[in-house]
């Protein structure tokens, strides 16, 4: 790999971050720049660190001609590859694994929101009304089917959790054969997507948004969803037809749905999805949590000292593939 005497870092991680990563890659000159100095910051930079959702990338490939690596502090790099970034030799890296416990915290938060159906008590909360039992809706979790569909970091740390809480656990991924992860009863290609949706009382996506995945559950394929099921998406808006979506839940074909992306984003005022009864939205806060700046220096730390010995790097994105 080309040498490393600069690193850019165009994503503020903190005073501790920063501290991290110097300790680790000494030698490397690491530079924190606000995007006021990034031009200047990047001229002879040979890495960086990336922001969401990118920032000007084509523009941060002109600044700096000797950058050879490029590693993004979020997981999902659909808003990042452009063309020329494709084309060109940068090594691209991401911040995958990063977020998979508090993702997975917030899907299962999700899930037995609607299992305790606490969005009907907290809409009688601020009415001061006093809903006794037995209260219509209420399930149990355990016992029931989950089908996550994307069994990268976020798909297993669910997984895991998923099943503690009783739950059966069905996986979907894009490659077939290896060893299920921890919690997952089974595991499914993309081609058998259909016979686990007709099977599972919950559908997780946590997929990334890519060419092959862009659009991939269409009103053909939540139709196979089984009856009454609940939805719930962590993933991009733009994996799902939404107008398709609404429709199902009102049509009473889904149960409820848990929506964490939404197209577009923000989602207008004027939507549907806000005032419906059995839909959550939680405004793409999955993936935050006080421990993300850390983890994403810990991981960067690795990747400098494994650049400086020559070793492969973790989390390389496929570019071509689009994750």
């Amino acid at each position: 790999m080309p040498k490393l005497d600069r690193f850019v870092l165009a994503h503020p991680l903190g005073d501790a971050a920063l501290a991290r990563l110097r300790s680790a890659a000494p030698g490397i000159e690491i530079v924190a720049a606000t995007p006021e100095e990034l031009p200047q910051a990047l001229t002879g930079a040979q890495g960086a660190l990336i922001g969401r959702p990118g920032g000007r990338i084509d523009q941060i490939l002109e600044a700096a001609p000797e950058l050879a690596w490029i590693h993004t502090v979020g997981a999902g790099v659909d808003k990042l590859l452009t063309p020329r970034l494709i084309a060109s030799d940068v090594i691209v890296t991401n911040s995958s694994g990063v977020h998979g416990n508090n993702m997975a915290e917030h899907i299962l938060g999700l899930m037995l929101s609607f299992a305790r159906q606490l969005p009907t008590l907290w809409r009688a909360q601020q009415q001061q009304h006093w809903i006794g039992p037995p209260l219509a809706g209420t399930f149990e979790l355990a016992g029931q089917t989950l089908a996550i569909v994307g069994l990268g970091s976020i798909g297993e740390a669910l997984a895991e959790r998923a099943h503690a809480l009783g739950l059966r656990v069905l996986g979907v991924r894009r490659q077939p054969g290896g060893v299920p992860p921890s919690g997952v009863e089974q595991v499914f290609t993309s081609a058998q997507l259909d016979e686990v949706l007709a099977r599972a009382d919950h559908v997780a996506v946590a997929l990334p948004l890519t060419p092959d995945t862009t659009g991939l559950f269409d009103a053909a394929r939540i139709a196979a969803i089984k009856p009454g099921a609940y939805f719930y998406n962590v993933g991009r808006g733009e994996l799902v037809d939404q107008d398709a979506l609404f429709a199902a839940l009102q049509a009473g074909k889904l149960g409820g749905l848990g929506l964490d992306v939404t197209t577009p984003e923000p989602l207008p005022a004027a939507s549907p999805l806000w005032q419906h009864p059995k839909v959550l939205i939680t405004a793409h806060t999955s993936g935050g949590t006080p421990h993300y700046n850390l983890r994403v220096a810990d991981l960067l730390a690795e990747n400098l000292q494994r650049y400086r010995t020559d070793q492969p790097l973790i989390n390389v994105v496929d570019k071509h593939a689009g994750y």
